[in-house]
């Protein structure tokens, strides 16, 4: 009986490289590593959820085709590209003059964690890189005689979300802690203000000169 759900044979390599895949440095680390010495543990944890509504969204698109049109379309691979690289520096700026005292920064109300939460969405989701990744790498592992092809790609982008949110949150939570062991310090605070907003204008600068 066809099923969208695969085979050992085909779900054990799949894991295999998307922990790899995981685990490699890229965009999203770097989202979530910015929050989290910016803005401390809760927004670093919010950014890396926010990351995984990105990708589920992501992963939505490719199953039904959508994001085949950035493969195709230089215009809309460009206008997605730049505007994620606007948003990022948006990002920087705002780091970069936030005046908020160390305690206040440490200690992020409910508004703040929800505003980390979008900032991780839309850095994903505007990462053009992400969508082409996603619908190169997922249809790999597809088997159109087990069924829907759709819901194979759904089945195995919640998988490669999953992966990549554990290794988002340790990232989140281990320099969250480094981040708590300097905020003390008021050089250190100025120095930290300073490092996130430069991790923003980095990953700017990776999204808009990247390729198709």
């Amino acid at each position: 009986m066809p099923s969208f759900l695969p085979d050992l044979a085909t779900l054990l390599p799949f894991l295999a490289a998307a922990l790899a895949l995981n685990l490699t440095p890229g965009a999203d680390m770097t989202m979530v590593l910015a929050q989290s010495l910016g803005r401390g543990r809760s927004a670093g944890v919010w950014a890396a959820f926010g990351v995984a509504g990105g990708s589920l969204i992501h992963s939505l698109l490719a199953a039904f085709g959508v994001s085949a049109l950035l493969q195709q379309s230089e215009t809309a691979f460009l206008i997605v590209k730049y505007a994620g690289a606007a948003y990022l520096l948006y990002l920087a700026w705002r780091a970069a003059t936030d005046r908020s005292g160390p305690l206040q920064a440490a200690l992020l109300p409910p508004r703040r964690a929800h505003r980390a939460f979008l900032d991780g969405v839309v850095t994903n989701l505007f990462n053009p890189k992400v969508a082409l990744f996603i619908l190169a790498f997922l249809p790999q592992f597809v088997d159109p005689a087990r069924g829907s092809v759709a819901g194979q790609i759904l089945f195995l982008g919640l998988l490669f979300n999953i992966g990549g949110t554990s290794v988002l949150l340790a990232v989140a939570l281990s320099a969250s802690a480094a981040r708590e062991r300097i905020l003390s310090s008021r050089r250190a605070v100025l120095a930290l203000r300073w490092i996130t907003a430069s991790l923003f204008v980095g990953l700017a600068a990776r999204i808009a000169l990247s390729e198709r």
